[in-house]
């Protein structure tokens, strides 16, 4: 059950924040600024790349290894050469997990480590192989972990990853935590600028920073749920299934983010599909027992004793359809048809590493007050 009096009461959201997520959400601007001082003092800034990698391998444990995979693959275009290498092992546990390089991999490959932990053997061992093979490695991590060693003696480039005090003393980081992926994030933006397979200059870096600080201020713990997007959406989820549709190319990672970080830090499920695809996909769903019309029993039975029953709600995040085409109306028809409520989100105009990181912070926030206001 979700605690609504709860999302405009400050001090007890502080008091209830024991993982420092509304911290790491509203420091998200300044986590930003410190990555790129991190990656530019590493020396990511001076890089003179031969040419564009062959193949762009990204590995790391978690969610925000995977969304950073996703988010860099969406950003360099069609045809973009990014790949996760996906761990295998018997545990999430960081000694259980493994990666292994595809056969091919080479001297024109570039291997990108991202991890808040950095004890993980599977990625220095990773490392090593790497090196074997003649690819070049670059890892973003916590300073003084193993994976530090194993990078510099790959002859690669380690960036230290920005961390806030707080955080220090967590025995293990959450993965969707919203700080931890923008400190994974900001410097292999920064790297793969400079070998020219996407676009993030310093400044373009710098007005990301300045549009999370904007929805920091929108979407604080101060700000009332009637005039906060993530608290009014956080709210409308409440007893729901959210059913997540994204349109636009930007808003498909935003999307797939938005669901990881539900399940990792609230708890709560989430399924997740981009336009208009996700209308043939999910219309079963819609009109299935999650329906908000549906109750098999008895309307006038008594409920004061029963848990309340989960019902679907449509979240829309859109970002400019491709072509000006666009099928949310059809998605608001869909939705309605079958009594399913539908919750719309849609950046402000700017560039597209703006607009994503605005609906990437305004989903992040409310995946944080979900978890403050129910307990989890």
């Amino acid at each position: 059950m979700l605690d609504e009096s709860l999302l405009d009461a400050p001090e007890a959201l502080a008091e209830s924040d024991r993982r420092g997520l509304l911290r790491g959400a509203a420091e998200a601007g300044a986590r930003v600024r410190t990555a790129a001082r991190h990656a530019a003092e590493a020396g990511v800034g001076d890089l003179k790349p031969d040419g564009r990698p062959r193949a762009v391998l990204i590995a790391g444990p978690g969610a925000a290894a995977t969304c950073a995979a996703d988010l860099l693959g969406t950003l360099a275009g069609p045809g973009s050469p990014v790949i996760r290498l996906a761990p295998t092992g018997v545990a999430p546990a960081a000694g259980a997990l493994r990666w292994e390089l595809p056969g091919w991999a080479g001297s024109v490959d570039l291997l990108l480590i991202a991890t808040p932990d950095g004890t993980e053997p599977g990625l220095s061992l990773l490392a090593e192989a790497a090196y074997r093979r003649g690819c070049t490695v670059v890892a973003v991590a916590p300073v003084g972990t193993p994976l530090t060693e194993a990078v510099d003696g790959a002859h690669g480039l380690f960036v230290p990853m920005a961390t806030a005090p707080y955080e220090l003393d967590e025995e293990e980081l959450a993965a969707s935590a919203p700080g931890v992926l923008w400190a994974l994030l900001t410097p292999l933006l920064a790297l793969l600028d400079r070998t020219g397979l996407l676009s993030a200059p310093p400044d373009a870096v710098e007005k990301v920073a300045d549009r999370l600080d904007q929805i920091a201020e929108r979407c604080g713990p101060a700000i009332a749920t009637y005039s906060n997007p993530a608290k009014t959406l956080a709210a409308e989820l409440t007893d729901s299934l959210p059913v997540v549709w994204t349109e636009g190319v930007s808003a498909g990672p935003a999307g797939r983010r938005f669901a990881a970080a539900l399940a990792e830090l609230s708890g709560r499920p989430a399924v997740v599909a981009e336009l208009p695809e996700a209308l043939a996909a999910h219309s079963a769903l819609l009109a299935g027992p999650l329906a908000a019309s549906a109750d098999p029993d008895d309307f006038f039975r008594d409920r004061v004793d029963e848990a309340p029953a989960l019902h679907a709600r449509v979240v829309l995040l859109r970002d400019r359809p491709i072509g000006g085409l666009t099928a949310a109306p059809a998605a608001r028809d869909l939705a309605l048809s079958h009594d399913t409520p539908i919750s719309e989100l849609e950046p402000e105009p700017g560039a597209e590493l703006e607009t994503l990181a605005e609906l990437i912070a305004i989903t992040d926030f409310a995946a944080v007050y979900l978890a403050l206001a129910s307990g989890a």
